[in-house]
């Protein structure tokens, strides 16, 4: 449903703060018009991505989520409201679009998405946005992304911590070094019972809402085309201290992915 279709009158008003940005302009914005963002998980991460996407004119959201939405979702999934509990959350999600902006697509799919799955769920997207709260998840979208040559933003939270990166493993570096996969970032998943959940150790929902907007704005970027993107690089915010560090990572010839063994 992504549209290439020149701007309209009401879209070159609506969009004019981006526009008169000389890294976007017209054919910046064009170009976000034309994109489908595939967006796996409607929660505390999907709420900023899905509402800022929506805003700037992403032609089509593709939203992944098989969850309803309680109570206790509203103190940092901000994309839905309290008569929304009970529904799913990519309904009450989409509804959250058409109020925003009614010149955006959205596909629903209220479903969990698996390494069985992946593929037909994530096809034909320009680019994904990892906002899943698993490795099982993480591993399943980033294998695939790596699979269909399709990027990955990719961002978690952990109670006062969060972090963000660009996946394109299928491309190379200018050093002639394939880019890391996320496989080269968490060879393994650590034990299950050393990864609590959001409801045993909580969540600073507007930390969510930063790392949310943050990786909303890193798919902008990569469908724009403009900055230094997050490919090899991985952003930490420490909200305890408000502190921002990158650490770089690279490639590990030893991943199942793109290592030499499958050379």
């Amino acid at each position: 449903m992504s549209s290439s279709a020149p701007l309209s009158p009401d879209e070159i008003t609506r969009y004019a703060r981006h526009i008169v940005l000389r890294h976007v302009g017209g054919p910046g914005q064009t170009r976000l018009k034309a994109a489908t963002v595939a967006i796996v998980g409607a929660g505390g991460l999907g709420s900023p991505v899905i509402q800022y996407l929506g805003a700037a004119g992403v032609g089509t959201l593709r939203l992944i989520d098989d969850d309803v939405v309680s109570v206790s979702n509203l103190q940092r999934q901000v994309v839905h409201s309290t008569p929304d509990v009970g529904r799913p959350k990519v309904a009450s999600a989409a509804d959250a679009v058409a109020r925003l902006n009614p010149h955006v697509h959205v596909e629903q799919f209220a479903t969990r998405l698996t390494e069985s799955n992946a593929r037909d769920v994530l096809a034909g997207a320009t680019i994904i946005a990892d906002c899943s709260d698993n490795f099982d998840a993480r591993y399943a979208i980033t294998d695939t992304g790596f699979a269909l040559r399709i990027p990955v933003i990719t961002a978690a939270v952990t109670e006062f911590d969060g972090s963000i990166t660009t996946l394109r493993p299928f491309e190379t570096a200018a050093d002639g070094t394939p880019n890391p996969t996320y496989r080269c970032l968490y060879p393994e998943a650590p034990p299950a019972d050393m990864v609590p959940t959001c409801a045993q150790t909580g969540v600073m929902g507007a930390l969510l809402g930063i790392i949310g907007a943050m990786q909303a704005l890193e798919v902008i970027r990569e469908i724009v085309g403009f900055g230094d993107g997050l490919t090899g690089r991985l952003l930490l915010i420490d909200a305890l201290s408000l502190r921002f560090e990158t650490m770089s990572y690279g490639w590990d010839a030893s991943n199942p992915l793109s290592g030499t063994t499958l050379r």
